[in-house]
């Protein structure tokens, strides 16, 4: 039986309204944010309030339909969209129509000539970059357009993998873990919460023809491994209730990296980390939003 979900269409105003309201349509469960820029006048359907400007566009994102509390969602919903002075438009769209829907909009996108990201349909990259990683998003996180996705891989660049062990929490598409074994990683252990993430990335896992990632659905952080590379691309509240199992499962002498995080939540998580024993290192800030690299 195919899943059915709910899809949320809304236009924002500039890129600081939509970073914020990912952030608390991420809170409330939503995933897949599908980032459009808009022309002058164009809406698709959606009334916006505050007009459009520099920075303006349309994003659709999703909820599995048997996740959404008619009642607890949907006032949230209002209030966070009201916050803002914005409309938006709830629709039911079936699995089998993604396809369709995310090939209209996903665009390739390059981090200088480190990494390039594109679908299976788009030609590559020219100039050529040092990693190609080929993405059929759906409905899972981690195309490399959103700030943090962006910071994480800026960041990854600075780390060596070669013959390392790196764990991949909240995996969404496997974007990380892909570039973590390109990078020269000989094992990387990519985990998720979401049944649709681990279809998801296991399948680009497969069509970047990667060789020493392993997938597993869990609840929580927590391994018996140890590993000399944690990333965790989630977002705060997710951080902070893993910290602990993020912690125990990070090698004496290790790395840890963290997104999914406003500008505003560094220096609480740098006292969070320092806690339990990292240091902190480097900050990636883009756009409102921060990836932090910590070592121990």
């Amino acid at each position: 039986m195919s899943k059915e979900y709910i899809q949320i269409a809304f236009d924002f105003s500039n890129q600081d309204q939509f970073d914020m309201l990912v952030a608390e349509l991420s809170d409330l469960g939503f995933e897949g944010f599908n980032e459009e820029a808009l022309e002058e006048g164009q809406n698709d359907g959606v009334d916006l309030t505050n007009g459009l400007g520099v920075g303006a566009g349309h994003c659709k994102t999703f909820m599995l339909s048997n996740q959404f509390d008619a009642e607890l969602v949907q006032n949230e919903l209002d209030f966070i969209f009201n916050k803002y002075d914005l409309t938006y438009l709830k629709s039911v769209i079936k699995e089998q129509n993604w396809n369709a829907i995310w090939e209209s909009n996903f665009d390739p996108i390059r981090v200088g000539d480190f990494v390039g990201i594109r679908a299976h349909f788009h030609p590559e990259f020219e100039p050529i970059v040092a990693h190609d990683i080929k993405i059929t998003p759906k409905m899972s996180f981690g195309t490399g357009h959103h700030p943090t996705t962006y910071s994480m891989i800026e960041l990854m660049q600075k780390i060596d993998f070669k013959a390392k062990s790196v764990y991949d929490f909240g995996t969404g598409t496997g974007i990380l873990a892909i570039l973590a074994e390109k990078l020269g990683a000989n094992q990387v252990h990519a985990v998720d919460n979401d049944d649709w993430c681990i279809e998801n990335a296991a399948e680009n896992i497969l069509n970047n023809a990667s060789k020493v990632i392993t997938i597993e659905k869990v609840e929580s952080a927590l391994q018996k491994a140890q590993f000399d590379i944690v990333l965790a691309n989630v977002n705060r509240h997710i951080i902070e209730a893993n910290m602990d199992e993020l912690t125990q499962i990070g090698k004496p002498g290790g790395i840890l990296v963290l997104s999914g995080l406003l500008t505003e939540d560094q220096s609480d998580i740098i006292k969070l980390t320092k806690s339990k024993g990292w240091q902190f290192h480097e900050a990636q800030p883009l756009n409102g939003w921060v990836s932090l690299m910590f070592k121990r």
